[in-house]
């Protein structure tokens, strides 16, 4: 992968956009994989800590543009002032269409109006850092390949694109399956792109991801899981 330097204030500016996909961290909205154990109001809390620290990682990442696809009550989630004076280093635009696939799809097409390469990230990764995040934007503006994150679960977490129009080749790439990851990856070539590969990470779906990954933060989510597991034992 080519490296751009470190990924913070100070650092060349990156032309390429990166593009968070977040959901309003709303109680029996967000994250409801983690109830139980969890209850609806704290896994919403742990998701407002992953986007906090995921907004955080892409605002100190030396980009031209920085774009959130936003879906859900941003008046009625956890955090939702402190989300909403983050938001303001962002374009945000609302999510759009039925279906994930389509979603994202549009998200794209919203995204290419800033005529850049687009690095498409979620919230369920709040590891993710800006030094990361600078490599994988620099790597797909040096190279002009497709970029490909895949998670541990079988999906990905971090798409890049040179053509952000070609994203509409994701409205048919059957989502939130053990198969996503590799289905997008032959939806890629198939369009004629060379897929660059992204770290590994592990996406926050259940209660043992937010352990697991909780361990591999220093920030915002890692303190919530803290608050929350020392809160479970004092019972």
């Amino acid at each position: 992968m080519t490296r751009i330097g470190a990924g913070g204030r100070g650092s060349a500016i990156l032309p390429a956009t990166v593009l968070i996909v977040a959901k309003a961290p709303v109680a029996g909205f967000a994250k409801t994989r983690l109830t139980p154990p969890l209850s609806p109001v704290q896994a919403a809390r742990l998701a407002a800590a992953a986007l906090l620290d995921t907004l955080a990682a892409v605002r100190d990442c030396p980009l031209a543009h920085r774009m959130v696809a936003l879906t859900g009550d941003l008046g009625a989630a956890e955090y939702g002032a402190e989300i909403a004076a983050a938001l303001t280093a962002f374009e945000v635009r609302s999510q759009r269409g039925d279906g994930f696939g389509v979603r994202l799809a549009n998200a794209h097409a919203d995204a290419a109006r800033a005529g850049l390469p687009v690095l498409q990230i979620g919230m369920d990764t709040p590891q993710v850092t800006s030094r990361m995040l600078a490599d994988a934007a620099g790597a797909l503006v040096a190279a002009g390949d497709a970029l490909l994150g895949p998670a541990a679960d079988g999906g990905w977490w971090g798409l890049g694109l040179p053509d952000p129009q070609a994203a509409r080749l994701l409205a048919d790439v059957p989502m939130s399956t053990p198969a996503t990851g590799e289905h997008t990856r032959r939806a890629l070539r198939s369009c004629g792109y060379r897929v660059g590969p992204l770290p590994m990470l592990t996406d926050v779906d259940h209660y043992d991801d937010a352990l697991r990954v909780a361990g591999d933060c220093s920030g915002r989510f890692a303190a919530e899981m803290d608050a929350l597991t020392a809160g479970q034992a004092a019972r």
